[in-house]
């Protein structure tokens, strides 16, 4: 028999396709097994605040697997080890607040936290952890960039739509012949670009593992029109960079200590101007945004997703806790947070952007790579 009586959920991070198809396995799990299920608000705010509510399979967590989004709420700048206070004096300071939630998560007699998101709130999930905090981690992000395990949820439905808008810019570009670019997110990985660009047919991926050298670039739209084709498709990760450059940030934050402050973005209407102005040929870029992570998840999602809530919800009850479910070669598993945090020990430390993050960049042996290179696809090296 479980010791495991009541769990709760929260949804960290950005929003992605899936995550209520998780909130409903979890939560159906659970009722079969006579545990009670409750959500946080708002991610680790709503623990911060005590802010939760009770999951009824018959009134408010009921037909989820489709919907987008998040029922429960999340929050991508709140980091409680390191929480930002204004005081009356109109100071700020950073305050390690995780002793309130731990307080929060005895007082209301949580057996299990299952903590639903990315890299950042898997980091956070490992540091309650230390604090004696019975946490499962479920791994949550279109940018496919958790450590240990082969896909998140969330992310097939990013490159189905990024797919999407790579053929119908297909359509413009060749009626007008031009060089159509698309930005698509992914962080500090190229997953979402490489894939998406191999999908939709393009001509040239520019992921961050890869610098590109712009030269390559213009070589291999000249090369299409010396064959006789007037267009190209460049697909590019929002964290591409030149050899010679840095990073493109459209904004920085100000979110608090151990959280990635830099907003990426702007490195497609850069890569559209540098073209035009060395080929001549009209070029424009579209920036594919939030679109790619809002919305009804694909049957792939849905199903992944179920996988994932069913397995930490399993996980649970049998008592195996601080590990991230993941899913290696086809088999739904687990591993330790530990690992996942990898050589970001510090607690309340930044989880992306550093030279400790472990998160899951794409592998330069990688299939994906490689096929593209056999398609004659230019990555910008």
């Amino acid at each position: 028999m479980s010791k495991v009586k009541k769990v709760a959920i929260l949804t960290n991070g950005g929003d992605a396709p899936g995550l209520n198809a998780v909130i409903r396995a979890i939560v159906k799990t659970a009722r079969t097994n006579g545990i009670e299920c409750y959500g946080f608000i708002e991610g680790y705010k709503g623990l911060l605040f005590n802010n939760y509510v009770k999951l009824d399979l018959n009134t408010n967590a009921s037909g989820l697997l489709h919907k987008g989004g998040t029922i429960i709420g999340t929050s991508n700048a709140t980091n409680v080890f390191n929480y930002k206070v204004t005081n009356e004096d109109g100071t700020v300071e950073y305050k390690d607040l995780s002793d309130v939630c731990v307080q929060n998560i005895k007082n209301a007699g949580f057996d299990c936290i299952f903590t639903l998101g990315g890299d950042g709130t898997q980091k956070s999930s490992r540091d309650f952890s230390l604090k004696g905090v019975n946490c499962i981690g479920v791994p949550k992000t279109i940018d496919n960039d958790v450590a240990h395990t082969d896909m998140t949820f969330g992310y097939n439905t990013a490159v189905s739509i990024a797919t999407d808008a790579i053929d119908r810019l297909h359509t413009t570009a060749e009626s007008h012949h031009r060089v159509m670019v698309l930005e698509v997110m992914g962080r500090y990985a190229g997953w979402i670009a490489l894939e998406s660009a191999i999908a939709g047919g393009a001509d040239v991926a520019l992921i961050p593992e890869i610098p590109y050298d712009i030269n390559k670039v213009v070589a291999k739209i000249e090369e299409r029109r010396a064959r006789g084709k007037q267009f190209s498709i460049v697909v590019t990760s929002e964290g591409a960079k030149p050899i010679d450059g840095e990073l493109i940030v459209k904004k920085k934050l100000d979110d608090g200590k151990g959280l990635d402050n830099i907003r990426l973005g702007g490195i497609g209407e850069k890569l559209a101007n540098d073209i035009e102005e060395l080929t001549g040929i009209v070029s424009r870029n579209t920036t594919l945004g939030y679109v790619q992570r809002g919305g009804t998840p694909s049957a792939f999602d849905r199903v992944l997703s179920t996988k994932y809530g069913t397995k930490a919800m399993e996980l649970a009850m049998e008592g195996v806790f601080n590990v991230l479910v993941n899913y290696k070669d086809g088999k739904m598993g687990y591993v330790s947070l530990e690992d996942v945090v990898g050589n970001n020990k510090v607690v309340g430390a930044a989880s992306g952007n550093t030279k400790e993050s472990n998160i899951r960049t794409v592998p330069l042996d990688d299939d994906l790579i490689r096929v593209a290179r056999d398609l004659g696809m230019c990555l910008g090296d």
